[in-house]
C-alpha cells in the first residue's frame, strides 16, 4: 500500500484524546499488512524546548513545527482549545497552504473552527461539536452547518470535519476506508476494539454510531445477529418478534440505539457487506447480492449506484487497481 504522510497540528491547551485518536488510527502497522502511514506531530505555535501543555495539565514534546507539515498529504487539526479564540495566523496559513496544494485537510470536533477561520469552509458543508453549533453558525454564516452527523466530507473529500469527541475516531476510520477500503478500516477498528462505523443511508457521512454489544443487551445482540445473517429476509415485525418487543417499543428503542430506521440500518449493513465482498473476493455480483440480502443483482446495482454514484463492477475495478 502506498505510504501517506499525515501531519497532526498540536498546540498548548490541546485535548489529549483528540491528539491521540489520529495517532492510534494512523499508526504504522505495515508489519501486519496494514498501511504504513508516516505520522508527524507538529507544533502549531512557538514552544520552549518543543514542550506543549495539554488541557489536562501534563506536557507533550515534539521537535517538529509547521515547516515539517508543509509537504504532508493530510493535515489534521484536532479540537481547537477555545472556539472564542482566533487561531494564530501561522496556523491558519498552514491550513490554507495545505488545501491549496491539494492535501486533505481535517478538522476534528472544534478543529472545524480553525478550518472555518482559514476560509476553507465558506460555501461548503461542515459539522462540529453540538455544544458549539450556535457559536459556529454566528461566526461563520457562509458555512452550511450540518449539526446532526458524525462527520462530513466537502470539496470532493479534500475537506473533512467531525462532530465531538468520539466522532473523531469515526472520522479517521472513514478516511482509512476511503483510501484503502472497508476491509482495511475494519481490521484497524478491530485492533482498536471499536465498531467499524460504516456508511448508512448516504455515501459521505454516518448519522449515528452502530451498536455492537457483547452481551447483556438483547437489542444490541439482535443487531449483531442481523449483521451475521443478512441473507435472511428481515423486517421491523420479524426483528421485534425476535426480541419479544411490541412494534412500537421496538421502533422507539431501535431509533434510540442506531439513530435511524430499521430499513435504513439494514440497507447500510447490506451495502457495507457488499463493499467488503467486492474488495476482497471475486464472487459474482449475483452471489454477493444474495448473501447481502438484496435478492437480486439488479437490486444491488440500483442501491449501490444511488448511494455511491458508481456500479459494483466499477467499485471492484477501482480497488483491484489499488
Amino acid at each position: 500500500m502506498p505510504s501517506i504522510t499525515i501531519a497532526v497540528l498540536a498546540f498548548n491547551g490541546i485535548s489529549p484524546f483528540h491528539l491521540s485518536v489520529p495517532c492510534l488510527v494512523f499508526e504504522n502497522r505495515s508489519s501486519a499488512g496494514l498501511p504504513a502511514y508516516q505520522l508527524h506531530i507538529c507544533a502549531a505555535e512557538p514552544t520552549v524546548g518543543g514542550v506543549l501543555r495539554t488541557n489536562t495539565g501534563f506536557a507533550i514534546q515534539t521537535d517538529l513545527t509547521l515547516a515539517d507539515a508543509a509537504q504532508a498529504d493530510v493535515l489534521i487539526v484536532p479540537s481547537w482549545r477555545d472556539p472564542a479564540e482566533v487561531p494564530p495566523e501561522p496556523m491558519l496559513d498552514a491550513v490554507r497552504a495545505a488545501h491549496a496544494r491539494g492535501a486533505t485537510v481535517v478538522g476534528l470536533c472544534l478543529g472545524a473552527f480553525v478550518l472555518a477561520e482559514a476560509g476553507l469552509l465558506d460555501g461548503r458543508q461542515a459539522t462540529t461539536h453540538w455544544s458549539s453549533v450556535e457559536r459556529f453558525a454566528a461566526l461563520y454564516p457562509r458555512v452550511t452547518l450540518v449539526p446532526d452527523v458524525l462527520y462530513l466530507d466537502a470539496d470532493d473529500g479534500l475537506i473533512v470535519t467531525s462532530a465531538g469527541t468520539a466522532a473523531a475516531l469515526d472520522c479517521c476510520l472513514h478516511l482509512v476506508r476511503r483510501w484503502h477500503g472497508a476491509e482495511v478500516a475494519n481490521r484497524i477498528a478491530r485492533r482498536l476494539v471499536a465498531a467499524p462505523h460504516r456508511q448508512g443511508g448516504q455515501a459521505q457521512y454516518i448519522e449515528q454510531p452502530l451498536h455492537y454489544a457483547r452481551g447483556g443487551d438483547r437489542l444490541g445482540e439482535l443487531l449483531n445477529w442481523a449483521v451475521a445473517n443478512l441473507s435472511v429476509p428481515h423486517s421491523l415485525d420479524t426483528l421485534a418478534e425476535r426480541v419479544a418487543m411490541s412494534r412500537r417499543n421496538f421502533t422507539r428503542r431501535f431509533r434510540e440505539l442506531t439513530g435511524t430506521t430499521v430499513g435504513q440500518w439494514l440497507l447500510g449493513q447490506r451495502l457495507a457487506y457488499a463493499q467488503r465482498m467486492l474488495e476482497t473476493t471475486q464472487e459474482p455480483i449475483e452471489v454477493i447480492a444474495q448473501h447481502a440480502g438484496f435478492g437480486s443483482a439488479v437490486s444491488l446495482r440500483q442501491h449501490f449506484n444511488r448511494v455511491y454514484q458508481t456500479s459494483p463492477s466499477a467499485y471492484r475495478a477501482l480497488f483491484a487497481q489499488r
